[in-house]
């Protein structure tokens, strides 16, 4: 069953025609991922089916349901959560609170609870630190944070942003593992990310876009192999 489907989207930064008819569709239990150079369309892309940038056409669907013109809000409602790039802590708050920030749209207490131990349980480092302040974290801790917030509205479907961006390598292979964790326990995944060569190690099907559009679209153990993706992607000459 596919989780995601985007159809035909385009997307514009006024008179700047960012997406150009992206399609795309993440079944239940994947890890897809998009993979594409810097300024590409990555970030633009989870922005839109998120909702926080408007799609001038095409459709968005999350389990067959059109969400395209849905705010925000009630697309997180309908299971789709966004772990943004750079992190975005609220940084004044302890990370009990970060987590707690993440269950808004949860009313039921105890499945709030269940959140909570579950996030801790996933990332025993935050449970060490639930009472600090979260700007004071180190980055792959506010990587954690981040993806646990991310967890605490049970998403249908988590899309990250450049997890791994700013982390030393040591991390990144920590933030990798986790993401891989995730995905054994069940999560559905849309992983924008700028480091291909772990993105395609982890992943199901990937997807390269360039300037705005879909450029291919295969497995991530097809695209791996691929001539161009290995010279343009992993640094293969």
């Amino acid at each position: 069953m596919a989780i995601l489907e985007v159809d035909d989207l385009h997307t514009y930064y006024g008179s700047i025609h960012a997406l150009k008819g992206i399609s795309l569709s993440v079944e239940e239990g994947e890890i897809v991922t998009l993979i594409g150079a810097n300024g590409a369309g990555k970030t633009t892309t989870l922005n839109t089916i998120s909702g926080i940038v408007p799609a001038h056409s095409g459709q968005v669907r999350v389990a067959g349901a059109d969400v395209t013109r849905l705010s925000p809000h009630r697309i997180v409602t309908l299971g789709v959560v966004q772990v943004p790039e750079g992190r975005r802590m609220f940084a004044r708050l302890t990370v009990d609170e970060n987590l707690r920030m993440g269950a808004y749209t949860v009313t039921n207490a105890a499945e709030i609870r269940d959140g909570m131990e579950r996030a801790y349980e996933m990332f025993p480092r935050l449970k060490e630190r639930h009472n600090q302040i979260a700007g004071t974290l180190s980055g792959g801790e506010q990587q954690m944070l981040a993806m646990a917030r991310g967890l605490m509205s049970r998403p249908r479907i988590l899309l990250l942003d450049e997890p791994s961006m700013g982390l030393a390598p040591v991390l990144v292979d920590s933030i990798f593992a986790t993401i891989v964790r995730l995905h054994e326990g069940g999560t559905t995944i849309l992983l924008v990310e700028q480091n291909a060569r772990m993105a395609l190690q982890i992943a199901d099907r990937a997807y390269v876009i360039e300037t705005g559009a879909i450029a291919m679209a295969d497995s991530a153990a097809a695209l791996r192999e691929d001539p161009n993706v290995q010279k343009v992607y992993l640094g293969i000459a």
